[in-house]
C-alpha cells in the first residue's frame, strides 16, 4: 500500500499531514505511543522543509507513505535549498531552550533516517520496522 500527499509548504497544512500520517500508522499496526512519536517527527521534518529549504515560501512538497512487508517507509521530498547531511545536527540536549530538537526527535522515532541531497532539493527517507518484526533495519526486505 502506498499513499502520496502533495502539498504546499505552508504550516496551515501540517494538521492535515499529521492526521494522514496518524491514520496510515494506525492501519499498519502501530500503537498510540509509537504513532505519536512518528507523527511528531514527520511534523518536525515538514517544518524544517518550510523553514530551511523554502525559507517560509509556499512551494511544493511530496510525502509518500509506503507499507512494506516488515516496515513502513516515509519519503519526504522538497525542491528547495539542499542540505548538507554532514551539517544536520540536533543541538545539545543539555542546552535547555525552545527549538532545535527536530533532528533528535526524528532519529528517535525512526530506525533508519537517510538524507539525500538532490540537484534541486532533498529526499528524506524514514523507515520504521512494523510492530512484531524485530529484525534490524538493514535486514528488512522490501
Amino acid at each position: 500500500m502506498k499513499h502520496t500527499i502533495c502539498f504546499e509548504s505552508d504550516t496551515c497544512r501540517l494538521a492535515e499531514i499529521r492526521r494522514a500520517v496518524r491514520e496510515f500508522l494506525s492501519k499498519n499496526g502501530f500503537d498510540d505511543c509509537a504513532t505519536e512519536l512518528m507523527v511528531l517527527a514527520l511534523d518536525e521534518a515538514c517544518t524544517n522543509v518550510i523553514r530551511h529549504a523554502y525559507d517560509n515560501a509556499c512551494k511544493p512538497v511530496r510525502l509518500e507513505m509506503v507499507s512494506l512487508k516488515s516496515r513502513v517507509r516515509f519519503v519526504l521530498r522538497d525542491y528547495g535549498t539542499s542540505c548538507d547531511p554532514g551539517k544536520i545536527r540536533s543541538r545539545d540536549l543539555e542546552d535547555i531552550r525552545p527549538g532545535g530538537l527536530g533532528v533528535h526527535i526524528i532519529k528517535q522515532a525512526f530506525d533508519t533516517v537517510t538524507y539525500s541531497p538532490r540537484p534541486k532539493g532533498t529526499r528524506l527517507v524514514l523507515e520504521k520496522a512494523r510492530p512484531n518484526h524485530g529484525e534490524s533495519p538493514g535486514a528488512l526486505a522490501g
